[in-house]
């Protein structure tokens, strides 16, 4: 299947063929297969894994629609399962429960492109220079609550601004101080962006909180919890994906937004404790 995860796109976190079902029909660039969304994981507890091979089939077979699956970071033997499973996309995830907690995998091995996540330009261009083909805002998974997203999104494109500006002898010492490799780091000052695109996730529960991520610069956004714990998620999907393709179409949010039901039930970061913090997991 190619590959294309186009500007304005959402991609939806489903736990079954009927939540993929519904994702396509909102609109949906792709869908990612997982046994529980974040919100379930993290209350849950415990040790979070590779969902079910057959969780992952079931999604293949009920959509046209890229199919992304979630591997544990550093997971090389769950990373090879999903290549095998011929998933579109995998995940190196902050989401389930880290495998290595010192490496991440060498994405640039497998012949199925990754996506990972990032909080500042140190860290995605890491990700990069493994092999990403593809970023996303760590934000905080599973909370409801956009905050932590808008920092990352707004960090990764201030460095970038700041990066444009620099000279090279500058820009090795930025690679230094990041940890970064140097020649990623030319490559998006060249570019005057991120080489790859760079979608929204943790913590987009409304339509407004879609469009707000599209605002900051996001290519596209995830959402998880945000649809399937809402109290319809037909029509907060369709909502969503409208938000972000007409974002700055003000009119058309308010309607959206109206009429929608409970959204999923947010988290204040505040009450969170370092352990309890997904979008920390490795750097």
């Amino acid at each position: 299947m190619t590959i294309n995860m186009k500007y304005g796109g959402v991609i939806m976190d489903v736990i079954n063929g009927e939540q993929a079902k519904i994702a396509e029909a909102a609109g949906a660039v792709a869908v990612m297969a997982l046994e529980r969304v974040p919100s379930d994981i993290r209350a849950a507890g415990g040790v979070a894994r590779m969902a079910d091979p057959r969780i992952v089939e079931e999604v293949q077979a009920a959509v046209s629609i890229p199919v992304m699956a979630k591997a544990r970071i550093g997971h090389i033997s769950e990373a090879r399962l999903l290549e095998a499973m011929g998933v579109d996309f995998i995940d190196e995830s902050e989401v389930l429960s880290p495998a290595d907690d010192e490496f991440h995998l060498l994405k640039s091995d497998y012949s199925v492109p990754f996506v990972c996540g990032a909080r500042d330009l140190g860290e995605a261009a890491r990700r990069i220079g493994e092999g990403a083909k593809m970023l996303r805002t760590k934000g905080e998974p599973g909370t409801g609550n956009i905050v932590e997203a808008v920092r990352h999104l707004r960090m990764v494109h201030a460095q970038v601004n700041k990066l444009v500006h620099m000279n090279e002898a500058e820009i090795m010492t930025e690679a230094r101080i990041l940890g970064a490799p140097y020649e990623i780091l030319l490559a998006i000052k060249e570019a005057g962006r991120l080489p790859v695109t760079n979608y929204a996730a943790g913590g987009v529960a409304t339509p407004a909180d879609a469009a707000l991520m599209m605002e900051l610069g996001a290519d596209g956004v995830f959402v998880g919890s945000g649809i399937f714990k809402s109290e319809n998620p037909e029509k907060f999907a369709r909502a969503i994906v409208e938000a972000t393709q007409n974002y700055q179409n003000y009119d058309l949010l308010v309607q959206l937004s109206k009429d929608l039901g409970q959204p999923m039930k947010g988290i204040e970061m505040s009450s969170l404790s370092a352990g309890e913090r997904m979008a920390d997991r490795t750097q």
